[in-house]
């Protein structure tokens, strides 16, 4: 089930940090289940995490796909008065420049989401780039095209000296995970990206893809 309610995203995040999950995205949600920056949602989620798994840290989404514009988004994040640690921040999204300074004035970080080499090219030839907490390779195709377009991000942005972090989705999520771990990349997993285990099994929870994601990091 996926998890939608602060009780519900708490309980996930401390099975998945069981499952050896070192950090938490989550995507807080209105009444009606759907992404939600308003201040109480984001307020709400954030503090159940943060009392669930104390001491991990817990970032949030800033989807333009929560908002009707740029502007209203930016005014959202800036009533926050409980804060992520960190926020995903789609560098190909109008606004995107502007949300990631404030994020960054504010002492969140920003985690930047780079859909293609382009965006993770021109990413990386912006000032706030340096500034940022990571680059987030998000190729968003199958399988082989995936793989193809995670090396080329990782490329792009290489000369940056951030972390990377890389994930894929739907059938591009598990060789993704696997090129990654094989290149010492960070890594993300959950139902947010892929709704089967390795095997093609249905993934019970975020927490057995998190284990599994485990296993293969840790074979690398």
């Amino acid at each position: 089930m996926l998890p939608v309610t602060p009780d519900q995203l708490a309980q996930a995040a401390q099975s998945a940090v069981a499952a050896g999950a070192e950090t938490i995205h989550i995507h807080p949600k209105d009444a009606d289940g759907r992404d939600s920056l308003d201040p109480a949602h984001v307020a709400a989620a954030i503090e159940a995490v943060r009392a669930a798994v104390p001491g991990v840290p817990v970032g949030t989404t800033t989807g333009a796909w929560a908002v009707e514009s740029p502007e209203q988004r930016l005014a959202l994040v800036r009533a926050w008065e409980v804060r992520p640690d960190f926020a995903s921040v789609n560098w190909h999204e109008d606004g995107a420049e502007e949300l990631a300074g404030h994020l960054i004035d504010q002492g969140m970080g920003v985690e930047a989401g780079l859909w293609t080499s382009t965006i993770a090219a021109e990413f990386a030839a912006h000032p706030l780039a340096p500034r940022c907490l990571r680059a987030m390779g998000e190729p968003m195709e199958g399988d082989t095209a995936a793989l193809i377009q995670g090396a080329a991000i990782g490329v792009a942005v290489a000369g940056l000296g951030l972390p990377v972090l890389l994930h894929g989705m739907n059938d591009g999520a598990w060789p993704v995970l696997r090129m990654a771990a094989s290149r010492l990349f960070d890594v993300r997993i959950g139902l947010e990206d892929v709704l089967n285990l390795p095997d093609g099994s249905p993934a019970p929870d975020n927490a057995a893809l998190v284990a599994a994601a485990r296993e293969i990091v840790e074979s690398r």
